[in-house]
């Protein structure tokens, strides 16, 4: 029965996977510049890839001080247009607009999300809306669209922010299992694109090491087009 399970599993990965995961040495270990350009041609899809990331980090995750949280401002970007809610006091609720978010105001917003609609992919706040935000905080925590003060979605400069977020800047957060999950671009982007997104991410990971990691940070590194095959690569 396992073996018939297998079997069917493999065959709906389909030929044009098989043809890229066979571009792919995955015993071998990639320099990000190998990496990278490997990366813009092992795509199955007809559509345009996004380049992901897993990162497996050597922590203990019930450890308050192994966990590891940051934001980096890739350099490209992430290719993904996304919409922004601006939970601001309704008189800034137009310079919050101005500045890029799709959606603004507390009173406009505070309804939709007692009613569920969430349509926006990114939620920040001035502080001085926690304390109402806190309202609704169980229906926007489900979802991950809670603002933070350590992801930078609660902040006193709405404007910078928001142009932050809309030119690429994103959150990385270790999950459970010690491993953090991003999005770091587009395959269209070419290699050298990739691979400086690629470097701004592995920099800012670095930056943020918690002191109490010790002896080695990264264990390993995988890069894969979204439904394709992974791509080992060198930790330096």
């Amino acid at each position: 029965m396992t073996k018939t399970t297998t079997s069917i599993s493999t065959r709906k990965r389909g030929k044009k996977y098989e043809e890229k995961a066979a571009l792919v040495d995955m015993e071998k270990k990639y320099t990000v510049e190998e990496a990278a350009e490997l990366l813009t041609k092992v795509s199955p899809s007809k559509f345009d890839a996004t380049a992901e990331i897993h990162i497996k980090i050597n922590a203990d995750t019930t450890q308050a001080d192994q966990l590891v949280r940051t934001t980096v401002a890739l350099p490209h970007g992430t290719g993904k247009t996304v919409r922004i809610a601006a939970f601001v006091q309704d008189d800034q609720a137009d310079a919050a607009k101005k500045a890029g978010a799709d959606i603004a105001g507390i009173s406009t917003l505070l309804p939709l999300v007692e009613q569920e609609k969430l349509d926006f992919d990114i939620a920040v706040a001035s502080p001085d809306v926690m304390k109402e935000l806190g309202k609704v905080a169980k229906i926007l925590g489900q979802r991950g669209l809670m603002p933070n003060p350590k992801a930078g979605t609660v902040t006193q400069d709405i404007a910078k922010t928001i142009d932050e977020l809309k030119k690429g800047r994103i959150e990385c957060k270790m999950d459970k299992q010690g491993i953090i999950h991003a999005v770091f671009g587009k395959v269209s982007f070419g290699a050298a694109k990739l691979q400086e997104n690629y470097e701004a991410l592995l920099a800012a990971l670095n930056e943020a090491k918690p002191v109490g990691i010790k002896g080695v940070y990264i264990q390993t590194i995988t890069i894969t087009p979204s439904m394709g095959p992974g791509i080992k690569v060198l930790v330096n």
